[in-house]
């Protein structure tokens, strides 16, 4: 089955154990309709399936991945971990024209390499700095990694020396 990169996010999140709509929605950052119908499309495909249990306020649902899901999500992550080293591989040959390609080829990968910690972040800004573009090009600010823009404090772009006096 050809899934999109983010149904696999989405299935990424449930194998984390992410079990609650509100946690998955919180960790992959998808609004809410389209994560309902990305969670309905993993659970038609035997991805995922629906666990309801009883707790203290009622009904209680939570999502779990298939073994079925688990295989799928392997192979996709194995797919992008070859799409990065393929993108590295270019960066290093020098080929501007060739990375911008693979770049735009591969640009709907993004937040799912980034999802993963499957790029290297620092790779990753020089390969734009290489090109001569920002990377708001091609990922969006809701795909950016939250670590990736913690700029520590520090929000005039300098560095902060102690001087000792």
């Amino acid at each position: 089955m050809d899934t999109e990169p983010k149904d696999v996010i989405v299935l990424g999140s449930i194998r984390r154990g992410k079990k609650k709509f509100s946690n998955i929605q919180n960790e992959t950052r998808i609004n809410p309709e389209e994560l309902n119908s990305i969670l309905e499309q993993l659970e038609n495909s035997g991805f995922i399936k629906v666990e309801e249990k009883k707790g203290w306020f009622g009904k209680k649902i939570e999502l779990k991945i298939t073994d079925k899901g688990s295989d799928e999500l392997d192979k996709k992550i194995v797919e992008i971990q070859n799409k990065w080293k393929e993108m590295q591989s270019i960066y290093e040959s020098g080929d501007k024209q060739k990375l911008q390609q693979k770049m735009e080829e591969n640009k709907s990968f993004l937040p799912t390499m980034m999802f993963f910690g499957v790029m290297d972040m620092m790779m990753f800004s020089m390969m734009f700095s290489m090109m001569g573009i920002g990377m708001s090009n091609f990922v969006g600010p809701e795909n950016m990694p939250a670590e990736s823009m913690d700029d520590g404090g520090m929000d005039d772009g300098g560095f902060d020396f102690d001087i000792g006096f």
